[in-house]
């Protein structure tokens, strides 16, 4: 498994942006397919974006579409999610993860095998 560490997260107001980001460590952080998700209070967690490993196929879900970029650099050991005119509903505890598989039923049923702690994203109306 990979060690997962976001940072980013804040209050922001609506319209606002933001950049969270997520270390990771171990060697192998180049082979993952990485993603964000997010959960909002009283909701379950849901994808927002991934990232094969490569870097060039990129995933999101209709929320994010034109508002968020996922990213990542694997000489930093890095991937990023920059948040663009953001909304109140864009609220929750966001979480990085990682997984050796690429994109399909282990992401978009929330199984990928490594997890951050979180971040919380504020977005005041």
């Amino acid at each position: 498994q990979v060690q997962l560490v976001e940072s980013g997260g804040g209050l922001v107001q609506a319209g606002g942006s933001l950049r969270l980001s997520c270390a990771a460590s171990g060697r192998a952080f180049s082979t993952y397919t990485m993603g964000w998700f997010r959960q909002a209070p009283g909701k379950e967690r849901e994808i927002v974006a991934a990232i094969v490993w490569s870097g060039d196929m990129t995933y999101y879900s209709e929320s994010a579409k034109g508002r968020f970029t996922i990213s990542r650099d694997n000489t930093k050991n890095t991937v990023y999610l920059q948040m663009n005119s953001l909304k109140p509903e864009d609220t929750a505890v966001y979480y990085c993860a990682a997984d050796f598989a690429s994109w399909g039923s282990t992401w978009y049923s929330g199984l990928p095998g490594s997890w951050g702690q979180g971040t919380q994203v504020t977005v005041s109306s």
